[in-house]
């Protein structure tokens, strides 16, 4: 294309639309070619101020002077407060006076406009980012209502299981109180019995010494009435009574009542509740490998478990897919923006969550659509986990890769932020590996591939222990941690994947032993399900495998 005629190059007439404009009318602020400009200055040319167009508005405009006509106010009478000509200045009006240039003032009101122009600029995005918080929102008040009716009816269902439960336990005991009340009467009539038999023995022994003529029998008799004449005691056993309670929001042994314990003149009963039983599961001495699954490309990066049936997958493709645990392909879903995601997480409602680096997002996906959570300005999110409130946790660092945080979110909300340690950061801001979890006592744990430390902080965000490692002869490298999970024994297991192996802590931080005899291959992430099956990815070969490590 003639660069003389491309449209972003140049400036056309305003007059004739065709030619290029060389020229400008300072007064009437229109483009002109130089034959345009004898047609626009042709009504009145004195008027007109026709300056080359690279000059445009440079020429001042003053206002007209209302007394003299012909006079452009070139000034501004500082007693008066308005603007003058110069025959305004000379006159008798304002003689005295103290005037202003306009030219002047015109300079400091523009360098005060541009000032004024770039902090608005500055001002805007914080307005941008205000409505995109109002409109996600928006968007989230039907799903944040409807986890409100999910909790409320998830409440109920168990407010009527514990009921049922209560009333099935006091069933129990009723019956067991039951037999306890028969057998103590059955005991009591027993003894009556046994007093019976021996009165009835006894007047057979009398019948035959009254029938007998014998003397020695007869002599040697010793009266009983006395003994049989005294009666056995009367038991009284009261029944049980059920004593209802109003419903309260208690704990659930007193929302229905209490039965009042057996009580029974011979021996008080007191009924004692049993302590629920706690498992504990220990480290086995040779972890196994109960099944591979193949996903079908490289560069896997996370796994998280749906329920013990299925996991989602996710590495360095679009793709985000679900197995059962024999393997089976479920279903794929691809993120919005058709890149990898960076890490992947299901709630507690099985709903998957994913966030995307490329736009800074936070999704969900649910029923087959996907929804946006929030969006951030000036921060990535990388890595996540759902923590056992149903609370979100995002590791996302700043665009100039030198901050990172880790912030707290419910629904689209900051609850939370998490990022120093007596004024030092506890993450490394860089894009190098970040994984993220939540013990059983709500300690947020963030592998830190960087740094060469798993920094583990408490619910409010204080430094609990950095790890950085256990000496070994056999782990020539350093550690460099990548994916970590946590179990029900509230261990701590992190891949130390330039050593192929995992590490389990203990809940301070403590080193309690590898696992590193289930040929892992570059071990990735990784997580644990409720039974605490381990599922590992193997990054290159791309394969998840399922670990049995305790007992």
């Amino acid at each position: 294309m003639d660069p003389n005629y491309s449209a972003q190059d140049v400036t056309r007439c305003d007059l004739c639309k065709t030619a290029i404009a060389q020229n400008y009318c300072d007064f009437c602020h229109v483009n002109l070619c130089k034959p345009c400009i004898g047609e626009h200055i042709s009504d009145d040319y004195k008027k007109h101020i026709i300056v080359p167009i690279f000059e445009r508005k440079s020429t001042l405009i003053y206002p007209k002077c209302e007394t003299h006509k012909n006079k452009n106010c070139k000034y501004q009478c500082q007693d008066c407060d308005i603007f003058v000509c110069s025959d305004c200045a000379m006159s008798k009006q304002h003689k005295g006076h103290e005037y202003l240039k306009l030219e002047e003032l015109f300079a400091k009101s523009k360098e005060c406009i541009g000032k004024d122009k770039e902090e608005l600029s500055r001002i805007s995005p914080t307005y941008e980012e205000i409505v995109i918080e109002l409109e996600n929102q928006i968007a989230n008040l039907d799903g944040e209502y409807e986890k409100l009716t999910t909790e409320m009816s998830k409440q109920r269902e168990e407010l009527h299981r514990e009921i049922d439960n209560a009333i099935n336990q006091m069933d129990k005991e009723i019956g067991e109180i039951k037999v306890k009340h028969h057998n103590i009467l059955k005991e009591h009539i027993n003894e009556i019995k046994q007093v019976q038999s021996l009165m009835q023995n006894t007047l057979d022994s009398m019948n035959e010494i009254e029938e007998s003529n014998e003397v020695s029998p007869a002599i040697h008799y010793s009266s009983k009435v006395e003994e049989f004449r005294k009666l056995p005691p009367k038991i009284n056993v009261s029944m049980p009574m059920f004593i209802p309670k109003q419903v309260a929001r208690e704990e659930f042994s007193s929302l229905i009542g209490k039965l009042t314990p057996l009580s029974t003149t011979l021996e008080e009963r007191v009924f004692t509740a049993k302590k629920p039983n706690t498992s504990v599961r220990e480290l086995l001495d040779e972890p196994e490998v109960l099944n591979t699954i193949k996903i079908g490309h490289e560069n896997l990066c996370s796994v998280t478990c749906i329920n013990e049936e299925q996991i989602w997958t996710s590495g360095l493709t679009a793709d985000m897919k679900c197995f059962n645990n024999q393997g089976v392909l479920q279903k794929t879903i691809q993120t919005k923006s058709r890149m990898n995601p960076s890490d992947i997480a299901v709630d507690i409602y099985g709903a998957l969550l994913y966030t995307d680096w490329k736009t800074s997002r936070v999704y969900k996906v649910k029923d087959d659509q996907t929804e946006e959570i929030f969006r951030l300005q000036g921060w990535i999110p990388t890595n996540l986990c759902i923590t056992s409130s149903g609370d979100l946790l995002v590791i996302m660092r700043s665009e100039d890769e030198t901050q990172c945080k880790v912030v707290r979110y419910s629904g689209s909300t900051v609850k939370e932020t998490v990022q120093f340690d007596n004024g030092q950061p506890l993450y490394s801001g860089n894009t190098k590996i970040k994984y993220i979890t939540e013990n059983r006592n709500l300690d947020i744990c963030v592998a830190d591939y960087e740094v060469g430390a798993v920094v583990v902080v408490n619910q409010a965000g204080k430094l609990r222990f950095r790890y950085t490692g256990h000496p070994s002869p056999t782990k020539k490298k350093p550690f460099k941690p990548r994916g970590i999970t946590t179990d029900s024994q509230i261990h701590i297991l992190t891949v130390d994947g330039d050593n192929n192996c995992i590490h389990i802590l203990n809940i301070d931080g403590q080193f309690l032993r590898y696992i590193d005899n289930c040929d892992l291959e570059d071990p990735y992430g990784l997580c644990v399900d409720s039974n605490d099956s381990l599922f590992v990815c193997e990054f290159f070969i791309g394969s998840v495998k399922k670990i049995k490590y305790l007992k």
